[in-house]
């Protein structure tokens, strides 16, 4: 058989990252599956009796990987040498320790008696975890399976008592690898819902204290161990963590393949398919929320069995009614007796999620899975009460997403909406974002009840949450092809029609809002007057404005910040003056600081600086060039000229965190305005030095977007400096910049310029075009 263990010239295994060598001593075949680990098993077996004669008082077990003879290809091996006090057992491990690590193979080893292994079990939980799969290689079965015997009793009896401390443990480590379902790059082992949940599954069942490994834990467990096989395989030594530039290659030799949206009809058709990576992603996604389920689904039966529950008087648990066909037993949600015997009603299944969602109390499985099974589905369109209960179940705040996440394991949610199927686990390669795209939804709707009281209908904006992403994944701008789509949801679940449309425009228009104020000119009257023209009405405008901050604080922490919320704000606070006075509000007066004392002015406040000299040209280059040489990055930028006074005020960022020394800063910029050689130079240097790689840069002109100015933007790979080669391109080509707005995307940014004039001139503009992209 060809081998798969690398050759390390240490003798101690590594993780490096060179191809494995083919190692003679060991023959262990490679592979994807349940049979091939299991001939993985049978290899290093054979090669390990090789090595240790069997005889009595002496045994090898294996445990971990080798012990459940579930082996990846680069697995390392945890052996333990039990002994019954014989003379000669350091000799006798050493006969096996030295050739297995000269084979090349990696080697976690321990040498005990039975009391001692027991001993040390009672006291490591992850001992007494690792001696419930251990299983006898070589040497006295009565010995094996007097320690495997009494460590599974010991862990029977004393399981519920070391779970809660094993829990605090688990818990950290999913703090600290995060959960697998909605990594890019998770760790097929230690996030959450990964291997070693697995683990603490089988270690839960093993203790006969709830069947956790059920058929689809059974099942996702195989997928994530043949994920696990292949990219071993694709990387060609031992890894867990699934990163990008493994996963189409893992996905192919998982034979992993879908159709992707707007394929062709041929693609379409069974046996034509396009390979994916994302395929893989889903499949991993959707296998590691089923872990997590079963395994949070396991610790609350631990706890019922440790803290115990009321009793009625024939020592039954309690039964409590908390809505209509609901009632609370023993901790868990299930249904009234008479729901169960009569025909059930339709809206049954929601009206159970929202009850759990509203309590937070968990579905009982076996409600879930009669559901499933007895349910019918809903009419459309919906009757009020199934509306009602989505309502309650999306405004239920904390409590939403493990109810939805429940329901969702269960195939519930299917029944409710038929679309959620391409939704389920789609990932979202954007890194702001920190979950697939299904779990985005709920989360928004669960952030969007925060605002519930800030809207006069709080219901269309819990449904505007849930679907306002619901194009993604479909071809062509998600918020225009989500409409249609939107739009059926809503008119199936019964909506009117006036409310059918708005809930279409939420999703069309849930990125004005940010849009236009992270990069159009907020004092231009043109940009409030076609925001106001898109809106319609202050109703309208408040639900945009809830759903714009609900669906950043769902995307992450990356995605909103205290100015991007200023600016939205500030610009639904100037389109609401339009829509009720039917006036545009008129631009901000000038810092007055700057319009008094002598030239040059520097005013730093806050994220504000400020700026006024005798010379307009080149003075927003020569401010930008200073502030990205503190490490500042400009947010917004004004141009202006009042009574002979050149200004430029800026609203500013740290690029790092840290912020400015604005006594350095605040001279730096009198001496550039005055024209400093020295600062100048500086300025050039850093700007020549800073310039960023990436996809090609694009310039994109808006000619109707200003009232007295054509727009300029930019969209480009970010770096320090980039506004300053670019205000400088554009003043030596001899532009004169009124407004400047620049806004992040990750590692790109899209810089908009307001040139003043209307640039009628195609070679003119071409010329200015090609200027702006030399600079970048």
């Amino acid at each position: 058989m060809t081998s798969l263990i690398k050759k390390d010239a240490s003798g101690h295994g590594d993780d490096g990252g060179a191809k494995l060598l083919i190692n003679e001593v060991v023959g262990v075949p490679g592979g994807i599956g349940e049979a091939a680990r299991q001939e993985r098993a049978a290899a290093y077996d054979t090669f390990l009796r090789g090595l240790l004669p069997a005889r009595e008082g002496v045994a090898l077990l294996a445990v971990g990987g080798l012990g459940r003879r579930q082996c990846a290809p680069y697995s390392d091996l945890d052996l333990v040498l039990v002994h019954a006090g014989v003379p000669g057992t350091d000799e006798l491990a050493a006969s096996v320790w030295y050739p297995v690590w000269d084979a090349g193979l990696r080697l976690d080893h321990s040498v005990r008696t039975v009391a001692e292994a027991l001993s040390v079990a009672q006291d490591d939980v992850k001992v007494a975890l690792g001696l419930l799969d251990a299983r006898l290689v070589v040497g006295d079965q009565a010995l094996a399976d007097a320690l495997i015997r009494t460590a599974a009793d010991h862990w029977r009896r004393t399981a519920v008592r070391h779970l809660t401390g094993l829990r605090e443990v688990t818990e950290a480590r999913w703090q600290a690898h995060g959960e697998l379902a909605f990594l890019l790059e998770g760790d097929l082992k230690e996030a959450a819902g990964g291997l070693r949940d697995v683990g603490l599954l089988r270690a839960i069942s093993a203790a006969g204290i709830t069947d956790a490994l059920r058929p689809a834990v059974r099942a996702a467990h195989l997928r994530l161990l043949d994920t696990r096989d292949a990219l071993h395989q694709q990387v060609g030594r031992r890894v867990d963590r699934l990163v990008a530039q493994e996963r189409d290659g893992v996905a192919a030799l998982l034979g992993l393949r879908q159709p992707q949206p707007g394929a062709s009809e041929a693609a379409r058709r069974p046996g034509t398919v396009v390979e994916d990576g994302d395929a893989l992603l889903r499949r991993v996604a959707g296998d590691a929320r089923t872990v997590s389920h079963a395994l949070h689904d396991a610790f609350r039966a631990a706890d019922r069995l440790r803290s115990g529950r009321s009793r009625v008087g024939n020592g039954r648990p309690a039964r409590r009614p908390v809505a209509r066909d609901v009632v609370e037993h023993d901790g868990e949600l299930v249904l009234a007796r008479t729901a169960i015997g009569a025909r059930p009603d339709p809206s049954l299944s929601l009206r159970v999620a929202a009850a759990s969602a509203t309590t937070r109390i968990p579905i009982a499985r076996a409600t879930c899975e009669w559901l499933a099974a007895y349910c019918p589905p809903l009419p459309a369109p919906w009757p009020a009460e199934a509306r009602a209960a989505l309502v309650t179940l999306l405004g239920a705040g904390p409590g939403l997403v493990p109810a939805w996440e429940t329901c969702d394991r269960y195939g519930l949610v299917d029944g409710w909406l038929p679309e959620w199927t391409r939704l389920r686990s789609l990932p979202q390669h954007n890194p702001v974002h920190r979950f697939t795209l299904d779990r985005h939804l709920v989360q928004t709707a669960h952030e969007a009840s925060r605002h519930a009281r800030e809207v006069e209908r709080p219901d269309l904006l819990l449904l505007g949450a849930l679907l306002h992403d619901i194009g993604k994944g479909l071809p062509g701008d998600h918020s225009t092809v989500g409409v249609p789509v939107a739009q059926a949801v809503a008119t199936r679940a019964g909506l009117p029609a006036p409310e059918v449309e708005l809930i279409g425009k939420l999703v069309r228009l849930h990125l004005l809002l940010p849009d236009v104020a992270t990069r159009r000119d907020l004092a231009d009257p043109v940009t409030i007057a076609s925001v106001a023209e898109a809106v319609g009405d202050t109703g309208t405008l408040d639900l945009l404005h809830a759903l714009v901050r609900a669906d950043a604080a769902a995307t992450g922490p990356a995605a909103w910040s205290d100015w991007k919320g200023r600016l939205v704000a500030e610009l639904v606070a100037r389109v609401r003056t339009a829509l009720d006075t039917g006036v545009l509000p008129e631009p901000p007066a000038p810092d007055p600081a700057l319009l008094a004392g002598p030239l040059p002015v520097v005013h730093l406040t806050g994220d504000r600086v400020s700026v006024a000299a005798a010379d307009r040209r080149g003075l927003l280059a020569t401010v930008a060039g200073c502030l990205a040489l503190h490490r500042l990055e400009v947010i917004s930028a004004d141009a202006s000229a009042v009574d002979g006074r050149a200004l430029v005020e800026c609203r500013v960022q740290p690029r790092y965190g840290l912020p400015a020394d604005p006594v350095p800063l605040r001279a730096d910029l009198r001496r550039a305005v005055a024209g400093d050689v020295s600062v100048n130079q500086r300025l050039r240097g850093r700007a020549l030095a800073s310039r960023a790689a990436g996809a090609a840069p694009r310039v994109v002109w808006h000619r109707e977007a200003a009232t007295d100015a054509v727009l300029l933007e930019l969209r480009a790979a970010d770096a320090a400096g980039l506004l300053y080669r670019v205000a400088c391109a554009l003043d030596e080509a001899g532009a004169l910049v009124r407004a400047a707005r620049i806004s992040t995307l990750g590692a790109d940014v899209v810089d908009a310029f307001y040139l003043v004039g209307g640039w009628p001139d195609d070679a003119t503009r071409a010329r200015l075009e090609a200027a702006v992209l030399a600079a970048v």
